[in-house]
Parts: C-alpha cells; structure tokens; sequence
C-alpha cells in the first residue's frame, strides 16, 4: 500500500534508466543554465559590473548545490514526497549561498511535478502552495538587484504552479485510461458470462425436452407391453403387432434422443421436468403477437404433425417462439405471419416474417443471441437456417430440418 513515503510500485531496469537521465538532464540543465543565464540576459560586462553581478563561473561549492537538488530525482517515483522536499529544502538552503542569479529551480519542479502525477490531488496542491511558499520568500542571493530579484520570484512561483498543474493533469489522464480498461475488461467479462449463461440455459431447454421426449416414449412403450403380455397366450397375432409397435416406438426415441444428445457433451445440467411445448402451441404465438398490436396469421395447412418427430416439432416451435419475441421486441412490425409445413415428408420448413425494420445486413449480426440460438438449434439439427430481408422490406427467418437425422440409429 502506499504511504506518504513510499510509492508501491514496481521499477524496472528501463524505469530506472529513465529516472537516472531525467536527473543527468536536470543536473546538466542547472548547471548551463548557471553558467550562461547572467551572461545572457546582460551581456554588456560593463554593465554587470556596474550593477554589481559577475559573469557566473561554475565553483566546487555551485556544482554541489546544484547536485543536491537534482541528483536525488533518481528516486523520485519511488519515493515522490522525500525527494520533493530534499530538493526544495536543499534549494532554500543552497540560494543564499549563489552570488548574481538564482539557483535553477529544475530539481525541485521535476519533483513536484512527481507529486502532483502519482499522489491524490490534496497532495498536488500542498506540494504546489509549499513549492510557492518557498520561492516567494527565500533570501534573495543579490540585494542589490531587486528588479532581477523579483524577476526570477516571479518565474519560479509561475514554474512551480505549471509543473503542479502539468503533474495533475498527466494523473487525471492516467486515472480516466485506467477506468475505460478497466470498464472493457468489465464489460468483456460481462459478454463472456452472458455467452455461458445462454448456453448453459439452451442445455437446459433441450435436456426438458430430451426428458419430455423420453417419457413420452417409454410411456407408449410401457402400454404396448402391457397389452402384448394380456394377448400373447390368447391371440399371439395381436401381441406380436404389439411387440412390433414396441420395437418402433423405442426405435424412434432413440433417433430422437441420439440427435439431441450431441449438445449436451460438455457439462450436466439439472433440467427442469416441465413439459415442453410444440407446435400445436402456435396459435399462443399468434396471440402474442396481436396483444403487441401486430397483425398476424398463422399457416398450419400444409404441415403433417403426425410425420413429424417430436423433437423437431418442439424445435421448431421454440424457434417461432424466438423470431415471435423478436418481432415484438426489435423490429417495430405492423404486420407478421407464421407458416409450417413438411415437404414431401422429407424436411419440415418454418417460416417467420414481419415488415418491420429488418436487417442491415443478411449475415446474422454479430451479438444477436436470439438469431445465433435459433441458428445454433437448426444446425445441430442438421437443418438449415436464414435470416434475411423479406419481400415486405422486414425480417424473414426461414428454418428447413430434415425429418430423417443422419446419424439415426439403423
């Protein structure tokens, strides 16, 4: 944890190879700076020694002064707070010492700069009212030239509150970089959890209906048992039609449930044993639908209930149910239409429209659940799925699944 001494944070070799020539660079800085400030600002000798300054020629004792307030910047990350006030105590201590101008106040403004970027802005401030505080009223190093004096205070308070700000700022611009990578990851996080929890719950939908399917069946095959063993002794005919219709029936649940299983492979879910809904449920749909203020109609003529597997049946009504939601919930329709029917007892077709909004494009968006769990159940039923422009300028989710699965028991 930080304190007011210590910054917790991990250096480098590269981050210290920073630190070292930001002090180099201050320490050369200081030192041209001393050597050609005067000299600059005055050129004419005469008039130096008329106002009583020499031209500044670096000492032992400069050199040192200089040193103290800028060498110690190789830890300012690591400890901002002593390395800020050893650089302006060892400035206020070293100024009365500098004949003709001002000690460079490069140390302590790179340090106080450091403050105001990593610590609290309370901290910034403090650092810059002390910074000032100091410039305002350390001794004057030349009496004598109070209109040089007084310039130089007047530069080093405007410094001092320019690095405070500019300190302040790069926090600021820190701290706002590190919320918006922090809101990405969280909402990454949040996509990734909605993903599994979509899934998770598509396997609980088809483990109902695996289990619906499966009781359904050994229901029917239980009652063909029972009346096979009441006729095997007095009409053996009629019992082995029985046993035949038997061996149909478990026949056909095992294709069923042979098709289905293949999602459930990762993972066990407790599935709810609520019976699942088919398509005689479709006319809920369509009740649905007018009790949003959408005109629907539903089209069952062509479709052959009897032909259809019912786990397909269910599919296919839990895919109308979704596009149903959709429409209500996204496409601001007038008007949609559901339509059912098997070809040729090979593959039953669904249809969905509406002449709402529609797509932008015909691919499924991307992040659309509802569309992507539609596709994701036609294809694991080996069947087809499009969701595209209808001719009404809306939506058109069209679903084929064929009745025979490929991988259906022999």
């Amino acid at each position: 944890m930080d304190n007011l001494f210590l910054q917790n944070r991990k250096m480098s070799a590269t981050d210290w190879l920073i630190d070292a020539v930001i002090a180099a660079g201050a320490f050369g800085f200081a030192c041209l700076q001393l050597t050609l400030a005067v000299n600059l600002l005055i050129p004419d000798d005469f008039m130096r020694r008329l106002m009583g300054i020499q031209a500044m020629v670096p000492s032992a004792l400069s050199l040192l002064a200089i040193a103290l307030t800028t060498l110690p910047l190789v830890l300012r990350r690591r400890a901002p707070w002593p390395v800020f006030a050893w650089c302006l105590v060892a400035w206020a201590l070293c100024q009365t010492e500098m004949n003709g101008i001002s000690l460079s106040v490069a140390g302590p403004l790179i340090a106080l700069f450091t403050v105001a970027s990593l610590r609290s802005r309370a901290e910034a401030a403090v650092a810059a009212v002390v910074a000032m505080g100091v410039f305002l009223f350390a001794p004057a190093p030349a009496e004598q030239v109070r209109v040089l004096t007084q310039l130089t205070v007047f530069q080093n308070v405007a410094l001092a509150l320019a690095a405070a700000f500019a300190g302040y700022a790069l926090h600021e611009h820190q701290d706002r970089i590190r919320a918006s990578e922090e809101r990405a990851l969280a909402a990454e996080r949040t996509r990734e959890t909605e993903a599994r929890r979509r899934v998770e719950a598509e396997r609980v939908s088809i483990a109902r209906e695996v289990h619906d399917i499966t009781a359904h069946s050994l229901s029917a095959v239980s009652i063909q048992a029972a009346a096979a063993e009441r006729l095997v002794d007095r009409d053996p005919a009629a019992a082995k039609e029985a046993i035949a219709e038997v061996r149909r029936t478990s026949k056909s649940a095992l294709e069923e449930i042979r098709a289905m299983i293949g999602v459930l492979r990762s993972g066990e879910e407790a599935a709810e044993t609520t019976p699942t809904e088919g398509t005689e449920r479709l006319a809920d749909l369509v009740a649905y639908l007018e009790g949003a203020g959408i005109e629907a109609s539903l089209s069952v003529e062509g479709y052959e209930r009897a032909v259809v597997p019912a786990f397909i049946d269910v599919a296919l009504y839990g895919i109308a149910r979704e596009a149903a939601t959709n429409i209500v919930r996204h496409a601001g329709a007038t008007r949609a239409s559901i339509a059912l029917a098997t070809e040729g007892g090979v593959r039953a077709t669904l249809t969905v429209e509406d002449d709402g909004r529609g797509l932008k494009a015909a691919a499924v968006p991307e992040g659309h659940h509802g569309l992507q769990g539609m596709r994701e159940r036609a294809r694991l039923l080996q069947g087809t799925f499009a969701a595209d422009r209808g001719p009404a300028g809306g939506t058109r989710v069209t679903v084929a699944i064929p009745l025979i699965q490929g991988d259906a028991v022999q």
